[in-house]
């Protein structure tokens, strides 16, 4: 019985240059394949806190069991956590066709005054996008054209905060700050909402509108007496399970 090939998880070298590096984190989820099995082997609950969420991308590199399009986002983040210089932030998609409604989701990349992105997909083009993109609004108009070979018309791009480089940190991923119901838009409208927001962004000026909710249960929890601030956490975690 053969061993089945685990592809070496990438590190990054300093005499890479950015976009090598991408191309080779890229590379390895490839590697990994697309996981067409109608089974996600990795819960991922896009409330937990991003440390949580890492300790989930860790266990993607030991398992090396194929992927789908959001742990693609989150392995994205783990393997970009150690470059300051590469900002990373989510880009949802909700796209029509044939009478049905899909969502994907790929993770947007910013550096050195470029946009790209990483991601998993069936279709190739609606991953990983270079790092050549000038202003965030070429970058999704680009996916919006390849999502039309397929004859696929999105409704709604949804653009979360960046993500920070803390891989420790408890604070949750900011999915959707901005939300564009783009096919009711001119694309004019749409790249000067989409431009505004990413000059806010790479500005610092947004800051993550919910992520205040879990610092509130946080803040409140001092209050309570030791057995019950021990007994929320699980609550919360039940409260999550649902949804």
């Amino acid at each position: 019985c053969v061993q089945p090939s685990v592809p070496p998880v990438p590190n990054y070298k300093l005499s890479m240059s950015i976009p090598e590096w991408l191309q080779a984190i890229q590379t390895y989820m490839k590697m990994l394949q697309y996981n067409h099995t109608g089974t996600q082997f990795f819960e991922i609950r896009k409330t937990r806190p991003l440390s949580g969420l890492m300790e989930t991308a860790k266990e993607m590199t030991r398992e090396s069991l194929p992927i789908k399009c959001l742990e693609a986002v989150i392995l994205g983040i783990y393997l970009t956590n150690g470059q300051p210089s590469v900002e990373r932030f989510p880009i949802s998609f909700k796209t029509h066709f044939s009478g049905n409604y899909f969502h994907h989701v790929v993770l947007g990349i910013y550096c050195n005054g470029r946009y790209g992105s990483l991601g998993m997909s069936r279709r190739s083009d609606l991953m990983d996008k270079p790092l050549t993109y000038r202003t965030l609004s070429d970058l999704i108009f680009e996916f919006e054209d390849s999502y039309k070979k397929y004859l696929h018309s999105v409704k709604k791009v949804k653009i979360g905060l960046y993500i920070p480089h803390e891989p420790h940190s408890f604070q949750p991923i900011v999915w959707k700050q901005l939300v564009l119901s783009v096919s009711k838009m001119m694309r004019t409208e749409v790249r000067k909402e989409l431009e505004k927001f990413a000059r806010d962004m790479r500005m610092k000026i947004l800051k993550p509108s919910s992520a205040h909710s879990p610092m509130k249960e946080r803040s409140r929890g001092k209050s309570l007496s030791p057995r019950r601030r021990q007994a929320s956490p699980q609550r919360r975690t039940c409260r999550r399970d649902k949804s």
